[in-house]
Order: structure tokens, then C-alpha cells, then sequence
């Protein structure tokens, strides 16, 4: 649990550090949210940071569109007043908001393209998880290998519906789990020593992970303009943490692919 002390110093840490301005103007404001930091106040713990909160103290008036997982990364959007939110939210129930998203996952993807077509639901034995049921909600992801690696890929992933963990649920229900993802995968961090042969830590130190937030980025997202009905699309960097994770992953899980065309004239 957190003492008052804790969640103070946290609180100014998030306003200092989270409000990474992505695009504003007098109807919406977009933030390249950082891992840790909820979108909306916890249900049982207010006093925990979280965006609205520190937008409302900036702006006086802030609407929220759209969630991110406290440990995903990425562009997420607010509305500044009421006439906004209200367009942008018509257009997240339609669909018609394109959002893509950067994952690693473990293992090497095995094809270039993939819908992911499978019902969620609550999962009754793990209260705030999702699990694949038939009788769920309609789901659909689009996703597409950006990167493969000897342990790795990344991918970009389009969800078509909108479902809680969506994204997370589906590549672990076809064996693609999130390379970190305490909830559906099998790691909580990923560490240097893991793919490095010969990894030698200085005496009395301990190994400090790569990166230990689920590897899911919110990278883009396109929408029309409350305002003037133009398309704009926003990207989002990488974190540090994911940066740094592809780099070594290209450092010491190159991937090579095989083909048996290379070997014809043996």
C-alpha cells in the first residue's frame, strides 16, 4: 500500500512527467501517455494520479473519450468541452476511429497478416480480466508483422471493436502472448541477460530489466475533427523503455529468415 507521502511525491512526478503534449487546440488535447499512470480515478482509490485529474487541474474542464490501460503506453485523446466529446465519442461507438498499436510478443509471428476473430467475455475466475468465449462480445484485431526476431516480433494491431485487453486477450489466445504482460503472458520484465550470451554483472549488483511495463503502445490513431470534419491523425513515440527493448533485440536476436529458394542450386 501506498503511504501519503508516497502518493504525494507520485502525483508530482505524473504532473512533471505525463503530460508529453502530443497535439491541443481549443476542442481536444492529445498526450503520448507514459506507463503507471491510470486514464481515469481508481474506484476504490481516488487519490491515486491519474490523467483526468491532472488535465482538470490544468484546463479547469476536461471530458474523456477513450481509455488506456494503466501500463500501456501511447497517444491517448481528451475533449475540452462538451460539443467535442460528444463528436469524438459517436465516432469511438461507430468505429470509425482507426487506432493502431505496437506490440512485441514472444515467439516468431508465422504470417504476415492476420484477423483475429474470437468473442470475449469476463473472465469469472480473475475479477478485471477478459477471457475468449463463444458466447462473448464480437472482437475483431487486424495485425500486421512490423519486425520478427529469433524470440520476438513486433506488430502493428488494429482493433476493429473496442473490448477491455482486447489486444492482449487475442494474441495470447492463438499463442502470440505479450513478450511482458502479467496478466495473460508469462513475464513481468524483460532483462538484458535473457538473450545475451556471456552476460556478466559487476560484483554485489543486481540486473535492472529492460523494460518490466506490458510491451503495448497506442502509435497512432486517426479520427475527424470536431471542429472543421478534416481527418488528423496523431503518432506517438516509442517510451524509452520500448526503444531500448527493439534495440536489443536487434542487437542480439537478429532474425534471418529461411528459405529453401536459397538453397536450389545445391
Amino acid at each position: 500500500m501506498f503511504g501519503k507521502k508516497v502518493i504525494q511525491q507520485l502525483k508530482y512526478n505524473m504532473k512533471k512527467e505525463s503530460l508529453h503534449i502530443l497535439h491541443e487546440d481549443d476542442d481536444i488535447i492529445a498526450i503520448n501517455k507514459q506507463a503507471g499512470i491510470l486514464t481515469i480515478p481508481d474506484r476504490f482509490r481516488a487519490e491515486l494520479p491519474n490523467l483526468r485529474d491532472i488535465l482538470k487541474e490544468k484546463y479547469g474542464e476536461i471530458f474523456v473519450v477513450h481509455r488506456l490501460d494503466k501500463e500501456t503506453t501511447g497517444v491517448i485523446l481528451f475533449a475540452k468541452n462538451a460539443e467535442a466529446h460528444r463528436h469524438l465519442s459517436l465516432q469511438f461507438e461507430h468505429n470509425t476511429v482507426e487506432k493502431i498499436y505496437h506490440t512485441v510478443v514472444g515467439g516468431v509471428f508465422d504470417k504476415e497478416v492476420l484477423d483475429i476473430d474470437i468473442p470475449l467475455a469476463p473472465d469469472p475466475r480473475k475479477k478485471g480480466l477478459m477471457k475468449p468465449n463463444a458466447l462473448g462480445k464480437e472482437s475483431l484485431t487486424h495485425v500486421t508483422v512490423v519486425e520478427r526476431f529469433k524470440i520476438a516480433t513486433l506488430l502493428a494491431c488494429s482493433p476493429k471493436t473496442g473490448r477491455q485487453h482486447q489486444i492482449r486477450v487475442h494474441l495470447s489466445a492463438i499463442g502470440y502472448p505479450l513478450l511482458i504482460d502479467a496478466d495473460y503472458g508469462k513475464q513481468k520484465e524483460f532483462k538484458l541477460s535473457t538473450i545475451k550470451r556471456r552476460y556478466n554483472l559487476a560484483k554485489d549488483t543486481d540486473e535492472k530489466p529492460i523494460m518490466s511495463s506490458t510491451t503495448l503502445h497506442a502509435r497512432q490513431i486517426t479520427f475527424t475533427h470536431p471542429s472543421n470534419d478534416t481527418e488528423i491523425t496523431i503518432v506517438a513515440e516509442y517510451p524509452k523503455s520500448f526503444a531500448a527493448l527493439l534495440q536489443v533485440l536487434r542487437k542480439y536476436s537478429h532474425y534471418v529468415e529461411f528459405s529453401f529458394e536459397d538453397f536450389k542450386d545445391w
